[in-house]
């Protein structure tokens, strides 16, 4: 990609800026006894229209998620509560990204794009203080941060994109896009976007530096 041409560096939150959620279902399966990829297996089952999908998209409340959850993992051979699920979500801070997006504002237009849900005040299932603030300072850093609770579409929902590149007002060629989800960067690579899968950090920012051409 020729860096002349990129306007804006769009990143993905959890696995990405933070720690991969995906380490801490693990963790829980584990622990609990449950087959290695259950709870993975729970949201790759009808994805448009799950529990998850629907909790991301501002349709389902955090108590309502809670029970579809638990409906959906019982009849796949083991009840877990969805709320369970959400407090594995809260990943911790990866110094390096927060890095590249700070070296990044003021040359790019930065956002973060990010699949997310609304807990109402009632629910103790979110992160703890010293984690909700870390959150918040590195969403700080982001020039626009684009929600799919707050928009009632996600990734990898071609309309998430759309949406993000008018809010930007840029060209989806004109963005780099860095996600750990496969299934979330076709879409946007289809619309016209440059995308980084980020597996190893470390491997996914050295080939951020070289399509921006700035170190990072």
């Amino acid at each position: 990609m020729n860096s002349g041409l990129v306007r804006a560096v769009l990143f993905d939150f959890g696995g990405v800026i933070t720690t991969s959620p995906f380490d801490a279902f693990h963790r829980f399966e584990r622990q609990h006894g449950l087959p290695v990829g259950f709870l993975q297996e729970i949201n790759r089952t009808d994805p448009n229209n799950n529990a998850w999908a629907r909790f991301e998209r501002g349709e389902l409340t955090a108590a309502a998620f809670d029970e579809q959850f638990a409906a959906e993992s019982r009849a796949a051979g083991h009840e877990i509560r969805g709320l369970e699920v959400v407090a594995l979500v809260y990943g911790e801070i990866r110094p390096r990204m927060t890095g590249a997006v700070e070296r990044c504002r003021g040359k790019f237009i930065t956002a973060c794009l990010t699949n997310n849900f609304q807990l109402d005040r009632a629910t103790t299932n979110g992160p703890g203080e010293e984690r909700r603030r870390a959150w918040q300072s590195a969403l700080s850093l982001f020039d626009q941060v684009i929600e799919s609770s707050k928009l009632g579409v996600r990734k990898p929902e071609t309309a998430f994109f759309e949406h993000a590149c008018a809010k930007l007002s840029i060209e989806p060629g004109e963005a780099v896009f860095l996600d750990d989800l496969g299934a979330n960067l076709k879409p946007a690579r289809a619309l016209g976007m440059y995308t980084i899968k980020v597996s190893d950090p470390d491997i996914a920012l050295a080939e951020l530096s070289s399509v921006l051409g700035i170190a990072l």
